[in-house]
């Protein structure tokens, strides 16, 4: 019988952790081993039960929840889910605990949070799921770190695929897809990069109210000026574009520049944003002058979107299974034979600035 996974929820809500334990328990390959209101009783009973995931509140009384993850992830490394509001600040502080360690995040409704919770039953298993397969890191505290379900539809159901155009321009993209763990690979990749480097295109499944906190946050650790895209916005050597939440970023040509537009179309493989969209747009609109790049990230978004662009000439890669926090986009991709490479994160951005002659 294979073992269950044993989850601690530490939560000062004694609602939270009520709606929390039943979805969780309603698995039979999860079970909720014990629960904390406060991040003090939740370090004494890490030492008892010896979880295999935590599931943390971000805001908390006696300790916040990121001060007490920051303590954990240096001290005791494992895999942690925040739950967060989808608020501006709940984002902010959401994103920086996945910048100390945290796999993955709940967005916890701010209204009806019993019906809320519900909604995101089948996300928040999944999260649990691979939160327990995925790989951690203990903190590292320098300024860089060193070198319901929605049926599952494809790229067709937004852009459908057409025969390749004729490219008379040389001008370089680059195009960068992720999910679990990605927002901190993004930040690693964009970091490295020179702020002369070609335009840069980015999906990362994250929820709306949190993409403009994030492209805020890259701004301040990359020399490449980042913005969360604007339909129409034209596509700039040295700037950075990333996908809102619940919108899908294709790139279009316009004369000889290329051009941002949001999507409202239908979830892709039950993303939106979806990678798989905005692959399939380069692949088309960019080609061989396009570079991409799938990094970390659970299921299979982006890895057919990967072999499209490929297929259309542009070099493409993926992370590998030992540095990525969760190995399935990545993975699907090298299946598939829709990477060229298969690299280290940290290889990545040296990789990009190569084929990209910078």
């Amino acid at each position: 019988m294979t073992n269950k996974i044993n989850v601690l929820i530490v939560d000062d809500s004694a609602l939270v952790r009520q709606i929390l334990t039943e979805i969780l328990n309603s698995d039979p390959g999860i079970e909720v081993v014990g629960h904390a209101q406060d991040p003090i009783i939740a370090r004494d009973k890490i030492k008892r039960l010896n979880p295999d995931v935590i599931t943390l509140d971000v805001e908390m009384p006696k300790m916040d929840g990121v001060t007490f993850l920051r303590n954990l992830m240096r001290l005791r490394p494992m895999p942690v889910v925040m739950i967060s509001s989808l608020t501006e600040k709940g984002a902010d502080i959401t994103l920086e605990a996945m910048e100390i360690g945290a796999v993955d995040f709940i967005a916890k409704p701010k209204i009806d949070v019993k019906e809320g919770l519900d909604d995101y039953k089948d996300e928040i298993l999944t999260k649990v799921k691979m939160a327990a397969k995925a790989k951690v890191r203990a903190y590292d505290d320098s300024p860089l770190r060193k070198m319901s379900v929605d049926p599952k539809l494809d790229a067709d159901a937004v852009l459908t695929k057409k025969s390749r155009k004729h490219f008379k321009t040389t001008d370089k993209l680059i195009a960068i897809g992720a999910s679990t763990g990605g927002t901190e690979a993004i930040r690693d990749v964009l970091a490295m990069m020179p702020p002369d480097a070609p335009g840069i295109v980015i999906s990362q499944h994250i929820p709306e109210a949190f993409s403009a906190p994030f492209a805020k946050r890259m701004n301040t650790v990359s020399a490449m000026t980042v913005y969360e895209a604007q339909d129409g916005q034209q596509i700039l050597r040295g700037h950075v574009y990333i996908a809102p939440g619940n919108r899908h970023l294709v790139v279009e040509r316009s004369g000889a520049q290329y051009v941002c537009r949001l999507n409202d179309g239908s979830p892709v493989n039950r993303h939106k944003p979806s990678v798989d969209v905005m692959f399939r747009s380069v692949a088309q609109n960019v080609g061989p002058n396009a570079i991409g790049v799938i990094l970390t990230g659970m299921g299979d978004d982006g890895a057919r979107g990967l072999l499209e662009m490929k297929e259309a000439g542009a070099p493409t890669m993926a992370q590998d299974e030992a540095s990525s926090v969760v190995w399935g986009m990545p993975g699907e991709a090298v299946k598939m034979g829709a990477a060229d490479d298969e690299l280290d994160l940290l290889a990545i951005t040296p990789r990009l600035l190569k084929l990209s002659s910078c």
